[in-house]
């Protein structure tokens, strides 16, 4: 499975000792673009996070598989990254057109021949 979108967190490592040996866990926030965005906690474990080297504000492609596991009658899914593909000189996708201008900035001059009633 795929999850592509910019890098919105880099939460900090994780580590630990379970049975068999050290482990190392990363987890990072990815925000996917549309018209309604999703953020998706994607997990990095050992060397994967040395080797993908995430940093916020990237736009990165994730392969990734999706578990989930049953722990005292409850259910916890992961996501947890096998491969993470950084896309170079990529940048935030430009507001869209719907968006209002910023607060300071003022609004066009109203067209005296417009038929509004107000």
């Amino acid at each position: 499975m795929e999850i592509s979108g910019i890098i919105h967190q880099v939460l900090p490592e994780q580590t630990g000792e379970g049975r068999n040996g050290p482990w190392r866990k990363q987890e990072i926030i990815v925000e996917t673009p549309g018209q309604y965005p999703r953020k998706v906690c994607i997990q990095l474990w050992g060397d994967k996070i040395d080797e993908f080297a995430p940093k916020e504000g990237e736009t990165v492609k994730a392969f990734v598989n999706v578990e989930s596991k049953e722990y005292n009658g409850r259910w916890f899914t992961n996501v947890k990254a096998w491969k993470l593909e950084k896309e170079e000189g990529s940048q935030p996708p430009p507001p869209s057109s719907d968006e209002l201008p910023p607060f300071d900035e003022p609004l066009p001059p109203a067209d005296e021949n417009d038929d509004l009633p107000f």
